[in-house]
């Protein structure tokens, strides 16, 4: 079984836009911005042999917000920009009750079983509370990029950072120390 380290999209790998105070997706790809340090913390990991997996909540589309096809545009850029292959993506609301939704694991569980990952051995890096609870429920050390957005927060255990490149080195760290043990 394969190591991952899984990606929350919006506020992890590109800027969120804030309307109102909220994050919000990009809504076109001229508004897809990559955050600084993304590129190095992917690479960092890409050589340590992590299979990198995007798990995004789009509720923007149900909601009428969104087209779906500029979210599928939005992840062939990201996929040709930063060579990440695997994108794994909930287009319900909260009222849809769905498995798939943050903070349920239904993304993850399904990555797992499609990739063969070893859930227990890997890794979240997210920037909402559902992010780091959908992680924490499938036994995923999880890092918690603080954006010091106004809203709930998450519940340890998690690690926080600064961005997916803290982030990314700290996994690296921690990884090496478990091979020595």
């Amino acid at each position: 079984m394969k190591r991952a380290v899984f990606l929350d999209r919006d506020g992890v790998i590109n800027k969120s836009l804030l309307v109102d105070g909220i994050p919000t997706p990009p809504r076109s790809l001229e508004q897809l911005e990559v955050l600084p340090g993304v590129i190095a913390g992917l690479e960092i990991l890409r050589k340590n042999e992590f299979e990198l997996v995007v798990v995004t909540n789009q509720p923007d589309v149900p909601r009428g917000k969104m087209l779906k096809q500029v979210v599928e545009a939005i992840h062939m850029n990201l996929e040709a920009e930063l060579r990440i292959h695997h994108f794994y993506t909930c287009f319900h609301d909260d009222a849809d009750d769905c498995q798939c939704r943050k903070p349920k694991p239904g993304l993850l569980k399904q990555a797992a079983g499609e990739l063969n990952l070893d859930l227990r051995n890997s890794f979240l890096v997210g920037d909402r509370w559902r992010d780091i609870l959908a992680g924490q429920s499938v036994g995923c050390r999880c890092f918690f990029i603080d954006n010091l957005l106004d809203e709930r927060q998450p519940v340890a255990p998690f690690i926080r950072v600064s961005s997916l490149f803290e982030a990314a080195q700290l996994i690296i760290k921690e990884s090496e120390v478990e091979i020595s043990r």
